[in-house]
């Protein structure tokens, strides 16, 4: 069957549409749901001749998943899948949800500790560590019914306290930003997405949801590598990307100019500041669309997205349109539907114009909390919703916000979120250290990496110490600083918290 239907077939498509996918869907509905729409069309393919199944193949294995799991949980009971990072993790997630349980995705690159933790503080039942551990049963057949305003998933976060955390996500906050995208006309014209982010990160998450309520088939890179990722826009003649700003650098370092992207009418980012000038070569490098005997013509758009794991995603975007310099800068965007933000003082009053304040969020996809933490909740979602999100913003005009830093003390490092105080805590554990300070160096291909300032023990010097892969064997590699410099004291400010602008002055 063609991935590109006429436009009469198309209009009975998007009615259709209207009627399959309901309001009330949750994690454990919604591929069944997306298979009676979608049928045999194909949803994903894995590069190397991984997975390729259509979206009625997809939710068989969810459904037969799901009895496999049903037989080893309760229903609530928490389900931690540490398996690799592939489109399997997420059908995985699909059928831990449909057996009533609460998916708990870990980053594949955690280390044994940090998996532990989220084992012990989740207090789960089960730990996957792939599908093939709950093949083979009889499918679960009809979906575990579940409230949509329950909790859907886990997804941790380190938070500001260090000590990671699980954001508890519901199945509407996570279904309902993206179940429109159903109406996508995918049948009017070919798409194919290549996607490469991590899985258990939220927005990995999101978008493989999107793209798969859109009717948009993916080739997914479970390990991303710029060269890789080019071949395959290249080759598969690829129509959208969404990456972080780092991949983007990357693909750009590899020789991005140099191929042929025309393909690309979309582009889009999240997860960390995207800067202009990255944003506009991209823009260039796509095209609006290829006409025949003429070729290439115009620009493709290019979309940012503003969000967190504590909004499931999304809250506010921007698009920059073909041949247009706008939609590009400092701005995090418009508030998308059902959102609103304000700008506050320490007092939770609203600042005014050329003010800057913390930028707070609230609408559907703000977490309930974190699991089992009410204090750590109590100090980030208040008691009417707002979600204090810890980034420093200005409002801009016409409702925009314009983003000016990190009041919370994360190191975007890559896309990841790499918290200061969770290395610090590693660091202060060797024995030899009495105190560390962990802090962002901007990096031009990364953003910004992570290093550290260390207070040793009397007569020890950090040529007989190894931290680096000390810290490597407790934490996540894009945790563990990049450069360490020793120092007497470590320099403080009035309120006696450490001066870390000082510091870095040490790595310049």
């Amino acid at each position: 069957m063609p991935e590109g239907l006429g436009p009469e077939v198309g209009m009975k498509m998007f009615k259709r549409a209207r009627l399959v996918i309901r309001r009330d869907e949750t994690l454990g509905t919604i591929m069944s749901s997306l298979a009676e729409l979608h049928g045999d069309r194909r949803l994903v393919e894995e590069a190397d001749g991984g997975l390729r199944v259509t979206y009625r193949q997809a939710a068989k294995r969810v459904d037969r998943w799901a009895g496999g799991v049903a037989g080893r949980i309760d229903v609530g009971d928490r389900v931690v899948l540490a398996t690799s990072n592939s489109y399997e993790t997420f059908l995985l997630c699909l059928a831990v949800a449909r057996a009533g349980g609460i998916p708990v995705p870990v980053n594949h690159k955690m280390r044994p500790e940090e998996v532990a933790h989220v084992v012990r503080d989740s207090g789960a039942s089960l730990i996957l560590h792939g599908a093939g551990e709950v093949d083979g049963a009889a499918p679960l057949g009809d979906a575990v019914p579940v409230d949509p305003g329950e909790v859907a998933a886990l997804f941790y976060t380190s938070g500001t306290t260090g000590t990671p955390k699980g954001a508890e996500i519901t199945h509407r906050a996570l279904i309902g930003t993206v179940v429109a995208a159903a109406a996508w006309p995918a049948w009017l014209r070919r798409d194919e997405a290549v996607f490469s982010l991590p899985i258990a990160h939220i927005m990995g998450f999101i978008v493989l949801l999107a793209y798969a309520c859109a009717g948009i088939p993916t080739y997914s890179i479970p390990h991303f590598r710029p060269d890789e990722v080019l071949d395959a826009i290249e080759t598969r003649r690829a129509t959208l990307f969404i990456g972080v700003p780092a991949m983007y650098r990357m693909m750009l370092e590899a020789g991005a100019e140099e191929r042929d992207l025309s393909s690309v009418r979309l582009w889009g980012s999240g997860a960390d500041v995207m800067p202009s000038d990255l944003a506009r070569t991209f823009k260039r490098l796509g095209a609006s669309a290829t006409i025949p005997f003429v070729g290439p013509v115009g620009e493709a758009i290019f979309a940012e997205g503003y969000g967190m794991v504590e909004t499931a995603g999304g809250v506010a975007a921007k698009v920059s349109p073909p041949l247009l310099d706008v939609g590009l800068g400092e701005s995090v965007g418009f508030a998308l539907p059902g959102y609103q933000m304000r700008v506050v003082d320490d007092d939770g009053h609203d600042v005014g114009p050329g003010g800057v304040g913390e930028l707070w969020v609230r609408g559907p996809g703000v977490i309930r909390g974190y699991w089992s933490a009410p204090e750590a909740s109590a100090a980030v979602v208040t008691d009417d919703g707002w979600l204090r999100t810890g980034d420093l913003a200005r409002r801009g005009p016409f409702g925009t916000v314009l983003f000016v830093g990190r009041k919370k003390d994360v190191i975007k490092h890559g896309g990841f979120s790499v918290y200061a105080l969770e290395v610090q805590k590693a660091l202060e554990a060797h024995p030899s250290v009495l105190e560390a300070a962990v802090m962002g160096l901007p990096d031009e291909k990364l953003g910004e990496i992570p290093v550290a300032a260390v207070r040793l023990e009397p007569g020890v010097t950090l040529d007989s110490l190894d931290l680096g892969a000390w810290l490597g064997e407790r934490l996540a590699d894009y945790k563990v600083p990049k450069r360490f410099v020793a120092v007497e004291q470590l320099p403080r400010t009035g309120t006696n918290k450490v001066h870390k602008r000082e510091l870095l002055e040490l790595f310049a």
